[in-house]
């Protein structure tokens, strides 16, 4: 019988900590959700591995170095309301309901949006909504969010987002710049969203955060 809870030890002792996440309520957050109840049944035995897990068509579950290094950055309090974007089966989202008063999880593949619901509630993790739908769009309606993940890389973030990120608020998100992966902290001040570097990592386009293409003569 795989014994998990030694390999989230480990995932946590050597991906986590190593890599200048320090604040303590991350390490307990990534220490106590079980990540292999999060990903496809046939994963289960690679879920503590050091690199992205592929859950479906151009989407990954973020390697546990990602995750940690963009919450930690994020510095999420206790009683934040958080927008989690592209959920996958939750995992993301189990994370930072550890850290928040409340996160809203969207995710625009209808089959994920229902397991994610479903594996949460069997995690007892009862502070999260996972809603289906369009994940540029986010959720105005329960807004405006003291931060924002998105949870895949992005070419681009639009407007509709950033605007519903509360004065004072902070968005993590993975910018590929071609073949370089930069994610950034912005921090929106006096209406507007100033990002900063943060680290390098590496994640596929999220399809809904691609940048449209122009016809040139």
């Amino acid at each position: 019988m795989t014994d998990f809870a030694a390999r989230r030890t480990v995932m946590v002792d050597t991906q986590v900590r190593p890599n200048d996440v320090t604040k303590f309520p991350v390490i307990e957050a990534m220490l106590a959700i079980p990540r292999e109840e999060f990903v496809p049944a046939p994963l289960r035995a690679v879920a503590y591995s050091g690199e992205n897990l592929t859950i479906g068509e151009g989407r990954v579950l973020l390697e546990p170095r990602t995750l940690a290094k963009l919450v930690d950055g994020l510095d999420v309090q206790p009683g934040d309301l958080v927008l989690d974007l592209a959920c996958g089966y939750g995992y993301s989202a189990a994370v930072v309901a550890r850290l928040a008063e409340a996160v809203v999880a969207i995710e625009d593949d209808e089959t994920m949006a229902a397991e994610a619901e479903k594996r949460l509630a069997e995690a007892d993790v009862f502070n999260v909504a996972t809603l289906h739908g369009n994940l540029t769009e986010g959720n105005p309606k329960q807004g405006p969010y003291d931060v924002i993940l998105i949870e895949g890389a992005v070419e681009e973030v639009p407007s509709a987002i950033l605007d519903q990120l509360k004065e004072g608020g902070r968005i993590g998100a993975l910018f590929m710049e071609g073949s370089l992966g930069v994610a950034r902290i912005g921090y929106r001040l006096n209406g507007r969203v100033n990002w900063r570097y943060a680290f390098n990592a590496h994640a596929p386009v999220l399809k809904a955060f691609t940048k449209e293409r122009g016809f040139n003569l």
